[in-house]
């Protein structure tokens, strides 16, 4: 019979073992350097991509909207440089506790409304 070295195999599964902890190590260097690289965000987008927000008129609701429709009836668009982008970003969170009239004017909306 053919005998098998244990410290042959242990050398090779240990050889084995640290070559997957190389790779695993690298695709999370590379993961963390193309994030940082290309400037993108890691918060939560408000609308996915070929969407706008939209808000409720009077409320706090939101919605997403394709670029290509009008929004929804009883739903405008944000007004111009005021529409969130990401959850929690300065719009998000103004428009909590915002919203525009019929006549398009902002609005402070009632706690719990």
């Amino acid at each position: 019979m053919y005998g098998i070295s244990r410290i042959g195999r242990a050398a090779s599964a240990r050889g084995g073992r640290r070559a997957s902890r190389c790779a695993v190590g690298l695709a999370l260097a590379s993961a963390t350097v193309a994030v940082l690289t290309t400037g993108c965000s890691m918060q939560d987008a408000i609308c996915g991509g070929a969407e706008y927000p939209v808000m409720t008129i009077g409320s706090t609701g939101s919605a997403c909207v394709p670029d290509d429709e009008d929004p929804p009836k009883g739903y405008v668009r944000y007004p111009e440089g005021k529409a969130p982008e990401h959850v929690d970003d300065k719009w998000d969170k103004y428009w909590r506790t915002h919203s525009v009239d019929k006549d398009g004017r902002i609005i402070e909306v009632p706690a719990g409304s």
